[in-house]
């Protein structure tokens, strides 16, 4: 189970899992990320500049290995969203 209760504002699929960049429904508003003129990025959620990787990603798959490559993969997005 994903210790995601304390987050406000992340959309999350039906099991507390964390929704990121393609796995973010179409039909959510992307007003956020329309004014910042660019789709979510790689590990992005529903919230610009904020990502997540790892266990509490929907669709991760749930492996040690998996979860360090996705943190350093969010890495490249991070800097990417932050201009560097």
């Amino acid at each position: 189970m994903p210790a995601t209760s304390w987050l406000e504002g992340v959309l999350l699929d039906r099991s507390g899992f964390i929704l990121t960049d393609t796995d973010l429904p179409e039909t959510q508003p992307r007003d956020s990320f329309g004014l910042l003129g660019r789709q979510p990025l790689a590990f992005e959620t529903s919230i610009p500049g904020l990502f997540a990787a790892g266990d509490v990603r929907h669709g991760s798959m749930k492996r040690i290995a998996a979860a360090v490559a996705e943190g350093s993969s969010a890495i490249r997005s991070v800097h990417q969203a932050i201009g560097k």
